[in-house]
């Protein structure tokens, strides 16, 4: 089963993916932790990502493609994977679809996790962590015992900039613009699933797992 979580910045694609991993023993793939890993171990696709990324460009659709091919190469995703963050635009599935083709390989599910844009503000509003030893935190959610102290080194909890309502809104109107596009190319694909992102972790990975299941590809 070779399945791709899409959503929102804040929809818990990440945490989904873990879940889900976890549950059906195929790996999680983020398209940002290969990108780190290939340039900390000097790949020749890192190397060639480092270049842009030190000018503050962002790395080619197909750099990006091949790291993805690479690591769906290992032998760890012969049962199937999970692509978490990937594809961002029409124009990068269009490159994923030619690349799975190339292997023989296809996506078997896309699953959109659909979360009100107030959730997806207060979700990640919220986030705090620690200057001191990087703890997480959430005002809501998760919250120190004591105001802007980490329970764990006693370091400052501040709220990074990525995290602040502005940035937020920007991040998911560069979302709806160019993402968004994504479900009608993959609903026309007779793929595409849209589950309820709201509630608790396991409720939303239960009602990942019932569409999943509806559609007949349990690995």
């Amino acid at each position: 089963m070779n399945l791709i979580l899409f959503g929102p910045p804040g929809a818990g694609k990440g945490t989904q993916g873990k879940a889900l991993a976890e549950r059906f023993g195929i790996p999680q793939i983020s398209t940002g932790d290969i990108l780190r890993e290939n340039v900390r171990m000097n790949t020749p696709l890192g190397m060639k990502a480092k270049e842009y990324m030190e000018r503050g460009a962002l790395v080619p659709d197909e750099v990006v493609v091949d790291m993805v091919k690479v690591r769906i190469s290992r032998d760890d995703c012969r049962r199937g994977f999970i692509l978490d963050g990937f594809p961002r635009n029409v124009a990068q599935a269009e490159a994923l679809r030619e690349m799975l083709r190339g292997i023989g390989k296809q996506i078997d599910h896309v699953i959109g996790i659909d979360v009100p844009k107030e959730e997806i503000i207060r979700r990640l509003s919220g986030r705090r962590v620690c200057r001191g030893c990087g703890a997480n935190y959430h005002v809501i959610y998760n919250p120190p015992s004591k105001d802007s102290v980490c329970d764990r080194c006693g370091g400052e909890i501040y709220q990074r900039d990525d995290d602040r309502e502005e940035t937020i809104e920007a991040r998911l109107e560069v979302y709806r613009q160019q993402t968004l596009p994504l479900v009608d190319y993959y609903t026309r694909m007779g793929i595409y699933r849209a589950v309820d992102g709201t509630g608790s972790a396991e409720q939303i990975t239960e009602r990942i797992v019932g569409i999943i299941g509806q559609r007949g590809n349990n690995p």
